[in-house]
C-alpha cells in the first residue's frame, strides 16, 4: 500500500472521533460533571468533530452502578439529557466490550435510540464473539466498528486469520488499537497496510486508536492516516487510561479540512481540563507508562506503581524484566 494524501491537502474520508468521555472516564470512574459533558458535546459540534463517544454499554451484572458515573453504562435517557434528539451533524457512539455487555438486552433498536454507532472492543481471540455482537448491532440498524485491542501483541498469522473473519462480517469500520502504547510508526505502517489490503477487498473503513506511552500516539495516528486509515480517535488533552491518547488539540491543528475548528477546543481546555487535574485525576506520559510501553505489556502495573506513589523507576524496570523472563 502507498501513501494516501499529503501534508498540504485534506482527505474528505477522514472522520474524527472524540473518545474523551469513554477513555477519559477510565481515569475518573466516569464521574464527569454535567457541565463538563454538556460543554464537551457543544464543543465537539462547534469544532466539527464527526463522532462523539459517550462511554461504555457495561453490564450491570458485572459492574456496580454505585461505583461508577453514568457514562460507564450510557443509559438512553442519560444521553438524551445532554443531546436531546441530537439535532446536529455529529454522530454519537458507545463502546461495548466483548464479555462485558448484555448487548442483546441493553442495546435497543436504532429506531428507539439517539446513538448512531456501536463500537465493539475485542482481543484477537475474541473475534468470533465480537462478530456476534456486531451482527446484533447491525441488524438493529447501527453503524458498527470492531476495535482489535493490544494490536502490538498480535502475530502476523493471528492478524491475517482475524481480519479474514472480520472481512466476512457486516462490520463497517475496523480499528487497530495500540492499547499498550508499544508500537512505533514503522510497525503502525505495516499493520495498517494489512488492514488496508482487507479494506480494498471489502470496502470496509479503517481506524486507529493510539495510546501515548512512548509519546507516539499522534505520530502513530498520522502514520496510519497516511497509509489510508480514515477514522481517527482522539481525546481532549489526551485524557485517557494511563498514558492517555492522541491529543484532540494536536490532531485538529494538523488536519487541513476547513470544517474542523480548533478554537472551541482551546476554550474547553482552558475552562475544564486543568480543573480535572486539580481534582487529583492523573493521566498522560510518565516514566512508568513509558516502561510498560517499551516492554509491550498492559499498563496496569504502571497504574499500580503510580497509585503507590513509587519513584524507584530502576527497580520497577527490573521487575518488568523479571516478569518477562518468567513468561
Amino acid at each position: 500500500m502507498g501513501q494516501t494524501g499529503n501534508l498540504i491537502g485534506f482527505r474528505p474520508d477522514i472522520k474524527v472521533v472524540d473518545c474523551t468521555l469513554r477513555d477519559g472516564g477510565l481515569v475518573n470512574q466516569f464521574n464527569f460533571s454535567k457541565a463538563f459533558v454538556d460543554a464537551l458535546y457543544q464543543t465537539n459540534i462547534k469544532a466539527g468533530v464527526d463522532y462523539m463517544e459517550f462511554g461504555y454499554k457495561a453490564s450491570k451484572d458485572l459492574f456496580e452502578k454505585e461505583e461508577y458515573g453514568k457514562w460507564k453504562f450510557c443509559e438512553e435517557e442519560d444521553i438524551r439529557a445532554v443531546v436531546g434528539n441530537n439535532d446536529s451533524d455529529m454522530k454519537l457512539s458507545v463502546m461495548a466490550d466483548v464479555g462485558r455487555t448484555d448487548f442483546k438486552t441493553e442495546i435497543r433498536h436504532k429506531k428507539d435510540s439517539v446513538i448512531d454507532m456501536i463500537r465493539v472492543a475485542a482481543y484477537i481471540h475474541q473475534i468470533p464473539a465480537a462478530i456476534e455482537m456486531i451482527q446484533d448491532a447491525h441488524e438493529k440498524g447501527y453503524e458498527t466498528t470492531v476495535n482489535i485491542m493490544a494490536i502490538s501483541q498480535v502475530g502476523e498469522a493471528e492478524l491475517k486469520h482475524g481480519l479474514d473473519m472480520i472481512a466476512e462480517s457486516d462490520v463497517d469500520i475496523v480499528y487497530l488499537a495500540d492499547s499498550y502504547g508499544a508500537c512505533y510508526p514503522e510497525q503502525i505502517r505495516r499493520i495498517t497496510d494489512r488492514y488496508m489490503e482487507m479494506a480494498a477487498r471489502t470496502g470496509k473503513k479503517i481506524g486507529i486508536h493510539a495510546h501515548n506511552n512512548q509519546q507516539l500516539a499522534f505520530a502513530n495516528t498520522l502514520e496510519a492516516l497516511t497509509r489510508g486509515a480514515g477514522y481517527l480517535d482522539a481525546t481532549v488533552s489526551g485524557m485517557g487510561r494511563g498514558a492517555g491518547n492522541c491529543y484532540m488539540e494536536t490532531l485538529l491543528a494538523f488536519l487541513r479540512n476547513p470544517r474542523y475548528d480548533l478554537a472551541p477546543v482551546m476554550e474547553f481546555v482552558q475552562t475544564y481540563m486543568q480543573a480535572e487535574k486539580d481534582k487529583g485525576y492523573i493521566w498522560g506520559y510518565d516514566i512508568p507508562y513509558l516502561l510498560t510501553g517499551v516492554m509491550n505489556v498492559h499498563p496496569s502495573k504502571a497504574i499500580d506503581f503510580m497509585d503507590e506513589k513509587r519513584t524507584d523507576y530502576a527497580e520497577f524496570y527490573q521487575e518488568l524484566l523479571d516478569d518477562m523472563e518468567l513468561k
